[in-house]
């Protein structure tokens, strides 16, 4: 007689993964949301714990939950001044914690077993997974060792020039810490800063800001489009014909047109506002550091309580597209806004597929493009809310805008602020503690890690009933 198992199929696969160590029952998305969760406890024991981090006293739990928070998940609001809280040591920790979360623990795993000569796992492969579906072409091995690479040598270029531009202010010892530390932050597009001003004292620096700009856009292309334009370089130096992804060029495009145009509305909206008493060359680039610092950035050379609604609704709306995939920016992403732009062209002129210059889009892309904007603004939605019951009559602005923009610039982890997060209360500070951490980790891989899915679900629908939409 034949084993009962053998008459259920799955089931026996059931029983038997129950049996396996729980670090190999973890698929690819829990294992992707536990490494930050980890990240993040440890970083808070180590503020707490580790000697010497502190001039003064040190952060009670919650602040130290939120600091810690901030960093892995590079948003940079803080409820402390770090330029003047945390000693050298404190800010070197800080940075660690940043550098770690920037690039993702699990990219470090992965290239030092791409060193060792091993292969990744599965399931690290399975986190590279969406670069090889968008580029077939491009080695995960090559992609996980690049990802280290290219963040170091970028980190160590934009160190290097910065501290070359801040000798004459800070001198050739005091000029190194600064660098290294503005460098690492702004790559990671983390927001944090050794000045507690931010950039403000920079606003007459245009070549600090060109720098700072670079390393922003860099960090916030994404590691694919950046392997892609490393490769076609060295392609076009061999003459060979090499051709870049439809995922790289929807980044590039889209990019640019954000930067320009909302370098041209900065302008307009703050030319005889906060730049008014700036001459007319750093008013143009202060309004290009504006276009450019709400892509997750989170450094500012302005004080945002002090511009117009139409500058804050403009920031609001860059902060919530944030930056590309698979890089150290947050927010929806610029190839999900370009996909559901580009989707409602296609649509208006009647199209069945959308449709980017000679390529059509798979229906299932746009599908998981316009459910994640749903899930995004209703994350957000729902701390804006938390934050206007929790916080009433606390804002220094005194109105709605403050915790509009608080709660997205938390969840896109971005940074910037109009002056109202050290003022949060305890209910207010755990609310952006999980904007920050959702943002980071992202609201469809958090969705993927908390979904438990039978085997042969997948394929399985109910029957179809239509409803009158509109």
């Amino acid at each position: 007689m034949r084993p009962q198992w053998r008459a259920q199929p799955g089931k026996w696969d059931i029983q038997r993964r129950r049996w396996l160590p729980l670090w190999q029952r973890v698929s690819a998305p829990q294992l992707f949301v536990a490494s930050f969760a980890i990240l993040i406890v440890l970083g808070t024991l180590g503020l707490r714990w580790l000697p010497g981090l502190y001039t003064g006293r040190r952060l009670d739990w919650l602040d130290a939950v939120f600091t810690s928070t901030s960093a892995i998940c590079v948003t940079g609001l803080v409820v402390v001044d770090t330029a003047t809280y945390f000693t050298t040591a404190g800010q070197a920790f800080i940075l660690l914690l940043i550098q770690l979360g920037g690039l993702g623990m699990l990219s470090f795993a992965s290239v030092i077993i791409v060193a060792l000569g091993r292969r990744l796992s599965l399931r690290q492969e399975a986190l590279y997974s969406p670069s090889m579906e968008a580029a077939p072409h491009v080695d995960t091995r090559r992609l996980a060792f690049d990802v280290v690479v290219f963040t170091l040598t970028i980190e160590a270029v934009g160190a290097c020039l910065l501290y070359l531009l801040w000798i004459p202010r800070f001198g050739w010892l005091g000029a190194i810490w600064p660098a290294v530390f503005q460098s690492v932050s702004a790559f990671c597009n983390a927001g944090f800063s050794t000045f507690s001003d931010s950039l403000t004292g920079f606003q007459t620096s245009p070549v600090t800001l060109f720098v700072t700009m670079s390393l922003i856009v860099a960090g916030g292309l994404g590691f694919l489009t950046m392997e892609e334009v490393y490769l076609r370089y060295r392609a076009g130096q061999t003459k060979r014909i090499f051709r870049v992804s439809l995922h790289s060029k929807i980044v590039l495009v889209t990019t640019a047109a954000l930067l320009l145009g909302g370098w041209v509305a900065f302008g307009l909206f703050e030319w005889e506002g906060t730049l008014r008493d700036l001459p007319i060359a750093h008013r143009i680039v202060n309004a290009l550091f504006m276009s450019v610092t709400p892509r997750t950035a989170g450094f500012n050379t302005i004080d945002y309580a002090q511009t117009t609604e139409s500058t804050s609704f403009l920031t609001i709306l860059l902060m919530m597209i944030g930056g590309s995939p698979g890089s150290t920016a947050g927010g929806i992403k610029t190839t999900t806004f370009a996909l559901i732009a580009l989707l409602a062209w296609s649509r208006l002129r009647g199209y069945a597929a959308t449709r980017f210059g000679s390529r059509s889009l798979p229906e299932e892309t746009t599908d998981r493009a316009i459910g994640l904007y749903a899930i995004a603004f209703g994350l957000v939605t729902a701390g804006i809310f938390i934050l206007t019951a929790t916080e009433r009559g606390s804002a220094p602005t005194g109105h709605f805008l403050a915790w509009m923009f608080e709660a997205v610039s938390a969840f896109n982890t971005v940074g910037l602020s109009m002056g109202v997060t050290a003022d949060l209360s305890a209910a207010g500070r755990m609310t952006t503690i999980l904007l920050m951490f959702f943002g980071r980790v992202g609201p469809l891989t958090l969705a993927a890690a908390l979904t438990t899915r039978r085997p042969g679900e997948r394929g399985f629908r109910y029957a179809y009933e239509d409803v009158v939409v509109g």
